[in-house]
């Protein structure tokens, strides 16, 4: 029986734009989910925005605007910049939305049904002029590592992980007065008590994962799994269902992690599949797509969660996660001001060129760096010169000296071995979500059929000899047939334009040929030259929430 896929693409956390080392994680996702839907397989590809939590509520505070506000602006966003990008998302969600809170609301019930969530009362700061417990992030005070001012989860100058019991002098950040210490009782979540299932899944699929994924993994496990708190003392967020907790909300990190199975489930209801055998077929492969600052949630915290759930969901299979992607080699920040925005690339360049080039330079095992002469450079040698001349002086040629008339197949054996041979190869590439590997074979392709061409010289023998053009351009069509379907999960709008134009279907991933029968048309270009002196990388910046409201009012 054929594989069944499920794609999950980490949340991203609506309280600022989507950057590059956003899309660097998350292109992937899409690309692997177009790869097993041309390759035949039943696929579900999902991905939401993260709009609950303590950042996005301290923001709405500061700024007097509900939390509601700034996340349904961020998802906005991200909704049209995925659309603009090309992802497929079979449902693209929020956190919001009143299935997401049932769903998930469900699923704690189960947990807690098997035996997984407990009680517990701890001192917490209390804000008495606030009247309210404060988390983390609403604490600030003097690090004790370096005396500087400090948040209660980090301080920005040393960059040491705090807690607030940590800090020195400790005042809450709104109204700046001292905290006290209060009791209070969270629901838990018991992660401890399934490390020998978490362990035993590490060591069973760990072959398929990245090493930055197995260390990571492994040092966590090593260390020993902590059970964690699931509620937080906000009001912004899924209620609990739980009596006695009408005060709190739930927390982020299970929220996103849960959501997961909420997306797939409206997935599946939207497709006609049923959920339930979906999650727990044993010809399910899962592949979870994310950054490398992710790994331990896809690693040790979601396979726990879906034990506790129910222990025959499949947990994930594949770790697609990837390194840092910095700018001009300097790692990016919102202080720095060196943070680049997605639409940024938008606003200047084609959608497929952005997505070229991340696969081609995509973060997969070490950090990476985006350079605009690099990407120029690429755009210019891989598209423009290499894949997009070699569509071009072949078929304009044949619409301007042969009424766009294509020749008969006659297909040299070793060309057709090659393209053969390259399937099989990209196939199992892309199987192991090796995309930087397999974007690069398809490259060597296209250098090939260039290769091929310029030996081959077919504009010479257009008059003397047409059968020997004919045979050698056959080829040449044949080899533009099959770029364009091999590199279709990774540029689907040059793939679009290739089949308008030779008017062919390219259902599957397998070699494809083209019809004899078929007349060209005009022939568009396949690339445009970039003119370096009109690009505007101010273009598209950051549209913060701050700006429309400025434009709003």
């Amino acid at each position: 029986m054929d594989k069944k896929i499920f794609i999950g693409n980490a949340w991203l956390y609506a309280n600022n734009s989507m950057h590059i080392g956003h899309l660097a994680a998350l292109l992937p996702g899409d690309v692997l989910a177009r790869f097993f839907r041309k390759n035949g397989n039943e696929v579900v590809f999902v991905s939401g925005s993260d709009c609950h939590g303590t950042p996005i509520t301290i923001r709405a505070e500061n700024l007097n605007v509900s939390p509601k506000e700034i996340a349904t602006h961020y998802d906005t966003e991200f909704t049209k910049t995925f659309a603009d990008l090309g992802f497929t998302y079979d449902i693209y969600t929020n956190t919001m939305t009143e299935e997401h809170k049932q769903n998930v609301q469900n699923l704690l019930l189960q947990i807690d049904k098997n035996g997984f969530l407990y009680e517990k009362t701890e001192e917490e700061d209390f804000c008495t002029t606030c009247n309210k417990f404060k988390s983390d992030r609403e604490l600030k005070g003097i690090c004790p590592i370096c005396n500087h001012i400090a948040d209660g989860d980090q301080c920005d100058n040393c960059l040491t992980a705090l807690k607030p019991e940590m800090l020195k002098d400790k005042v809450c950040k709104k109204c700046g007065n001292p905290t006290i210490l209060k009791p209070n009782t969270h629901l838990y979540f018991e992660m401890s008590a399934l490390t020998n299932q978490v362990t035993k899944y590490f060591n069973a699929n760990k072959e398929n994962w990245r090493q930055t994924a197995i260390n990571e993994t492994n040092k966590y496990i090593t260390e020993g799994l902590h059970d964690r708190t699931i509620s937080r003392s906000l009001n912004w967020g899924i209620e609990l269902p739980f009596k006695g907790f009408e005060d709190k909300r739930v927390y982020v990190w299970i929220e996103a992690v849960i959501g997961y199975l909420t997306a797939c489930q409206m997935a599946a209801k939207q497709k006609g599949i049923n959920f339930e055998e979906f999650i727990t077929d044993k010809n399910l492969v899962p592949y979870y797509v994310h950054g490398k600052d992710n790994i331990v949630f896809h690693t040790i915290i979601l396979p726990a969660l879906l034990y506790a759930i129910n222990p025959n969901i499949i947990p994930p299979k594949m770790i697609v996660s990837c390194e840092y992607i910095n700018f001009n080699n300097d790692k990016m920040s919102k202080s720095k001001g060196n943070l680049i925005t997605v639409n940024t690339l938008l606003a200047n360049f084609d959608s497929d060129a952005i997505r070229y080039y991340f696969i081609l330079n995509n973060p997969e095992r070490k950090d990476a760096s985006f350079n605009l002469d690099d990407f120029l450079s690429i755009y210019q040698k891989h598209l423009l010169g290499g894949y997009g001349n070699f569509v071009n002086r072949n078929l304009a040629f044949l619409v301007k000296k042969f009424e766009g008339k294509l020749p008969k197949q006659n297909l040299d054996e070793e060309v057709v071995s090659y393209t053969e041979n390259l399937y099989k190869e990209v196939k199992a590439l892309y199987e192991q979500s090796e995309l930087k590997a397999a974007a690069t074979k398809l490259y060597e392709y296209v250098q090939f059929a260039n290769r091929y061409y310029d030996n081959n010289t077919p504009w010479t023998f257009a008059k003397e000899d047409p059968e020997k053009f004919d045979a050698i351009t056959s080829n040449c069509i044949y080899m533009i047939a099959n770029i364009a379907n091999l590199f279709e999960p990774i540029m689907p709008k040059r793939t679009q334009m290739i089949k308008d134009i030779l008017k062919i279907e390219m259902n599957n991933f397998e070699p494809v040929t083209y019809d004899e029968n078929v007349v060209l048309a005009d022939v568009p270009v396949l690339f445009t030259r970039i003119e370096p002196e009109k690009i505007d990388m101010s273009k598209g910046a950051q549209n913060t929430f701050e700006e429309y409201l400025k434009n709003k009012n």
